[in-house]
């Protein structure tokens, strides 16, 4: 049966699965999919604007509208309507039914012929919007006893990486905690980053500087710089989703803003804000390997120098940092049992 309007109401702390398949179930059988978000209160790591991104990203054709108090006041009073709070996720279920069906009057300006869901309140669920609106509403129950998708946001949120394969890998990439290794040239950061990524089955993200100095012949223009820090970011968040527990990152911008300096004198300033990205942990590994030279690098003294602008601007800046010293196995134990110290859920970072 094809309806007018479908709509999906949810938390999606995080968007699982579970919820793909009820949404999914939507946009086959409806003209039009409502999708609406909240919860109060927020759960760590599911904020609304990173909701937001999934649900948009996943269902483009959707109307989503993912709300927390002061957005919800943004929307009342560019329409002229007065303030609401959004109810508690303790208050009674009659209290949420007659507040979707005020969103979905006041709001967004229409009504639905459909509601979807996978849980047992589904029928109250639409009888109070058919009251609301005045018309019948179909309740479409999909998978009410999580035979075909047997998870919950609970037990997701309780662990992400052993629910990682019921999170769409732009999910679970918002969830992976990332390792920034830095250090002069000749230090060994490279090698250590693959290494680290190898230890724990996971994926690393290469310099991409290095490989932009090989397509230029070893000739960089002033725009390269700018190129190279949005494009270490970029493949950051491509392979996000195909790591595990942690993404083993080769170099940040901040590498890219010193070589602008040290090649160019200047930074452009988009490359400067890209400087300031945070990780979930920063190693910089010491100038204690003998030099090599692989017909890239500079001389030795640069890498002192590149080392020591390190340590200073990591400290201006405040960010948290540990030195690697010693061989790659000493340096690899180091690592592995920093990162083991950390929880896999992380709030939104910049």
């Amino acid at each position: 049966m094809m309806h007018k309007r479908g709509l999906v109401v949810g938390k999606f702390c995080p968007l699982h699965a579970g919820h793909e398949l009820v949404i999914g179930q939507a946009m086959r059988q409806s003209e039009e999919v409502v999708i609406v978000s909240w919860t109060k209160p927020e759960f760590d790591g599911c904020e609304p604007p990173r909701r937001e991104r999934w649900l948009r990203t996943r269902f483009p054709a959707a109307t989503v509208l993912v709300l927390d108090d002061e957005r919800l006041a943004r929307c009342c009073i560019e329409r002229g309507l007065p303030v609401r709070a959004l109810p508690d996720n303790e208050a009674p279920d009659e209290v949420h039914r007659e507040f979707v069906a005020w969103l979905c009057t006041a709001l967004l300006n229409r009504t639905v012929d459909a509601v979807f869901t996978s849980e047992d309140y589904g029928d109250g669920f639409a009888a109070t919007l058919a009251r609301c609106f005045g018309h019948p509403v179909r309740h479409v129950s999909v998978d009410r006893a999580r035979a075909l998708v047997p998870v919950s946001g609970t037990a997701a949120r309780a662990d992400i990486d052993g629910h990682r394969h019921l999170l769409a890998p732009e999910v679970y990439g918002d969830f992976v905690r990332r390792a920034c290794f830095l250090g002069g040239e000749s230090s060994g950061k490279s090698t250590l980053a693959e290494r680290f990524a190898e230890a724990i089955g996971s994926a690393w993200v290469p310099e991409f500087g290095r490989a932009w100095w090989h397509h230029r012949n070893g000739e960089f223009v002033f725009d390269d710089m700018l190129h190279i820090g949005r494009s270490q970011v970029a493949e950051e968040d491509r392979l996000a989703g195909t790591a595990r527990r942690w993404l083993s990152c080769d170099t940040s911008p901040l590498t890219t803003l010193f070589y602008s300096g040290a090649i160019f004198g200047r930074a452009d300033p988009a490359l400067e804000a890209l400087a300031g990205r945070r990780y979930d942990a920063v190693f910089l590994c010491a100038p204690d390997f003998a030099f090599v030279q692989d017909g890239t690098r500079r001389e030795p003294d640069f890498r002192l120098r590149q080392h020591a602008w390190y340590v200073a601007e990591l400290e201006r800046r405040g960010v948290p940092y540990t030195v690697l010293c010693g061989s790659v196995k000493q340096r690899l134990a180091a690592v592995l049992q920093a990162t083991a110290t950390h929880s896999l859920l992380k709030t939104e970072t910049s």
